[in-house]
């Protein structure tokens, strides 16, 4: 799936969607922690991750952009440190002018002002003033990979966010996951209209069928009933 591609089909999903098409493919569903979020709310992106772990100067970012190509995600390994930012206005601008869709930070940034009126998305732990006052030993394979969180992404991988944060996923997937979310996102929607049309979420996936079938078999779990009524509500 190209950039384009990915674009046009993540603007009609949510991250919530994939997540729901990993499960349900049976592949790691791979979550930021949750106090990752956009520093504007309502950003998102889609790309390639481009990773880089930060050991306190933006070389390695400049050096990352040389690689990377239009519409890749930065994806910034700073060991989610709360003492320092590395990422600000300058990198940012110079991530859009190298035509990147965004930025992705396991750490804090700064110049909050100017990265909103530059526009690009960027998701990060928060913003805090100062910027590195260390300088470590740089890793021989700064380039080649990055931790957020407790997922440790390259770049045969996808990043999305949105509002509901941000999701990794294996390019070598996309177009699986893609279609049983949109599957998801449909199944969701008919569900939506039906309850807003008066019919409960409950009468729609069978609930009361469940409930006996359970009492009957303890060991039957309700995504397993889902998945036989044609159901999405978990995935």
């Amino acid at each position: 799936m190209d950039h384009h591609e990915l674009r046009r089909r993540f603007a009609a999903l949510t991250t919530a969607h994939l997540a729901d098409a990993c499960i349900r493919a049976r592949i790691p569903v791979r979550c930021a922690p949750a106090r990752l979020h956009a520093v504007v709310p309502g950003s998102r992106l889609a790309g390639r991750v481009v990773p880089a772990r930060h050991a306190g100067s933006v070389d390695v970012f400049l050096e990352a952009f040389e690689g990377a190509a239009p519409g890749d995600v930065l994806v910034v390994d700073n060991g989610g440190r709360l003492d320092e930012a590395c990422v600000g206005d300058l990198v940012v601008l110079e991530a859009q002018t190298a035509g990147l869709e965004g930025i992705v930070i396991w750490g804090l940034h700064r110049d909050t002002a100017d990265i909103r009126a530059i526009g690009l998305p960027v998701f990060s732990l928060g913003a805090v003033p100062t910027g590195p006052l260390r300088l470590d030993a740089r890793p021989r394979d700064a380039l080649e990979s990055a931790t957020v969180g407790d997922s440790t992404v390259g770049r045969e991988d996808l990043v999305l966010g949105d509002d509901d944060g941000v999701l990794f996923v294996p390019a070598g997937r996309a177009e699986d996951l893609f279609t049983l979310a949109e599957t998801i996102r449909d199944t969701e929607r008919r569900q939506a209209e039906r309850i807003r049309a008066g019919v409960s979420l409950r009468s729609q996936v069978q609930f009361d069928t469940y409930l006996v079938q359970r009492r009957q078999a303890p060991s039957l779990s309700f995504r397993d009933h889902l998945r036989a009524v044609g159901g999405a509500v978990e995935e």
